[in-house]
C-alpha cells in the first residue's frame, strides 16, 4: 500500500539519516511514485531545513535536529543540563499543578522536586513518572498512548483530550530545536501535537534548553519563539538570541547566574 505524503516524507528523512544522501530515481522506484512527486518532497524537506538539494537528489543537512535516543542525548552537555534543571526547579512552588515534558533536561528536574509539598505533576515521560512516583508528597498523573522508545514518552490524540480537562500553573517544555524564525520544534509529529496541547492548558510556559539547541530546527513546530514566558538556558546563548527574545517579552534566565 502506498504511503501518504507525510509518511513518505518521514521515511525519506529516515533514509537521509542512515545514508547521508538520496537520489530521486531510487526514491521514485522505492515508493512507487513519480520523480516529480519525489522532487516536490525534497523541495519541501529543503524548505523545512532537513535536506540540502543536490543534482538529482538531496543530502542530509547536518544542522537539522533529528530524533535521537534519550540515553544518547542525556550524555551531551550533561553538566550544563544539570544546572538548567536545578534552576528550573526553583520556579516550582508548593501546591502547584505542573506539566513536565519528556526530555534529557526535564528528566533531571525530578530529584529537585523531592522536597516540594502538595504538587500535582502530569507528564508524558515514563522515566520521569517512575522517579516522581517515589515521592510521597507528589501526585503524579501520566498521559496515556503509544510509547516513543527513543524518548520514553507517550503520545496519542486521547492524551491531548485528557490534557484539555485540566489547567496547570506551569509547563516545563523540553526543546530539540530553538530558532528565532522557525520557532520551537521537534522531530516527531505526534509529540509536537501533544506539546501544543500542553501549551494550551498551562498558564506559564518555561522552555529549558542548553545553548546547543539554538539555531537548530526540526520537522514539526511546537510553538513560536515568542510564545513562551521564560527560557532557562546557559551562558553560551548567542547575544542576538538573548536580545531578540528579550525584545519579544521572553525572560531569559541563565543557569549559574
Amino acid at each position: 500500500m502506498a504511503l501518504d505524503t507525510l509518511s513518505r516524507r518521514e521515511k525519506i528523512i529516515e533514509i537521509l539519516c542512515m545514508t547521508g544522501s538520496v537520489r530521486v530515481e531510487c526514491l521514485s522506484q522505492q515508493f512507487g511514485v513519480s520523480c516529480v512527486t519525489i522532487r516536490n518532497d525534497l523541495r519541501y524537506l529543503e524548505k523545512k531545513g532537513c535536506a540540502l538539494r543536490s543534482y538529482d537528489g538531496a543530502m542530509l543537512n547536518q544542522q537539522f535536529v533529528f530524533d535521537r535516543p534519550l540515553r544518547d542525548k542525556g550524555h551531551i552537555n550533561r553538566d550544563v543540563k544539570l544546572r538548567i534543571a536545578a534552576k528550573a526547579a526553583e520556579y516550582v512552588r508548593d501546591g502547584q499543578a505542573l506539566i513536565i515534558d519528556s526530555g534529557s533536561t526535564t528528566s533531571l528536574m525530578a530529584p529537585h522536586l523531592q522536597a516540594r509539598r502538595n504538587l500535582v505533576v502530569m507528564t508524558s515521560a515514563l522515566n520521569i513518572a517512575y522517579e516522581l512516583a517515589g515521592y510521597e508528597q507528589l501526585d503524579v498523573m501520566v498521559l496515556g498512548g503509544s510509547v516513543r522508545r527513543n524518548s520514553y514518552s507517550l503520545y496519542s490524540p486521547a492524551a491531548e483530550q485528557q490534557l484539555r480537562n485540566y489547567r496547570f500553573n506551569t509547563l516545563f517544555l523540553g526543546v530539540d530545536g530553538f530558532d528565532l524564525q522557525a520557532g520551537i520544534t521537534t522531530p516527531h509529529a505526534g509529540e509536537a501535537s501533544l506539546n501544543r496541547a500542553m501549551c494550551e492548558v498551562a498558564h506559564e510556559i518555561i522552555a529549558v534548553a542548553d545553548a546547543s539547541k539554538f539555531g537548530r530546527k526540526s520537522f514539526c513546530l511546537i510553538r513560536p519563539a515568542a510564545g513562551i514566558q521564560r527560557l532557562i538556558t546557559d551562558s553560551r546563548i548567542p547575544d542576538d538570541y538573548r536580545q531578540a527574545l528579550t525584545n519579544m517579552g521572553v525572560e531569559v534566565i541563565i543557569a549559574g547566574d
